[in-house]
């Protein structure tokens, strides 16, 4: 694990693409029970180095129903983005993140992490990577099915500030996903 790890951190995939250069953000453990799968980190991620830094991580950190030091245990939380570095900027946002990272790495994780019981699919490109040919034609249909996708995946959409209006228009999710995800959450970590 500790090699897997070195060569994690001193990857340059993607270096000539990375506005910032690379600094992959990723955590893992060999008894991480549950695996987050965002997209990428972004700025202030990249700067401080901390997987979910930020106002994005403080409204994942509420959904689950975990205190920050429990989401940052690594026994409890391995945080696998499908990007390790911040991809940069584009027109209404952050890029994509770089589509080389998640087929180098991801098999290799997951040969190291045995225990893990779920995996959390957080936004279209984990969903859809994951997912394959079962996931639905939108983000919103793929969330609101998310019974059919467990007991492995939970999808979730992204908890960016910038998705305020999806949560608006979809209540249903933080009335009836969230709690769902909350007693999941509960039940592995206290096991």
């Amino acid at each position: 694990m500790q090699d897997l790890h070195h060569r994690i951190k001193n990857c340059t995939l993607c270096k000539a693409h990375l506005p910032l250069g690379p600094r992959p953000v990723v955590t893992f453990n060999t008894d991480s029970k549950i695996v987050i799968i965002g997209q990428a980190p972004g700025t202030k991620v990249h700067k401080s180095g901390i997987p979910w830094d930020d106002a994005s991580g403080k409204q994942l950190r509420s959904w689950l129903g975990v205190t920050a030091d429990e989401f940052y245990n690594d026994q409890n939380f391995a945080i696998v983005p499908m990007g390790f570095c911040y991809p940069g900027r584009g027109k209404g946002g952050d890029l994509p993140p770089r589509p080389e990272c998640a087929p180098q790495w991801h098999e290799q994780l997951w040969d190291v992490m045995p225990n893990v019981e779920l995996v959390l699919l957080i936004g279209m490109y984990a969903q859809k990577y994951y997912l394959r040919k079962d996931a639905k034609k939108t983000l919103t249909e793929t969330v609101d099915n998310f019974q059919q996708y467990l007991p492995r995946f939970f999808p979730l959409p992204h908890p960016s500030p910038r998705n305020r209006f999806w949560l608006t228009r979809n209540p249903w999710f933080e009335k009836e996903v969230v709690p769902e995800l909350r007693q999941k959450i509960y039940i592995i970590l206290r096991n």
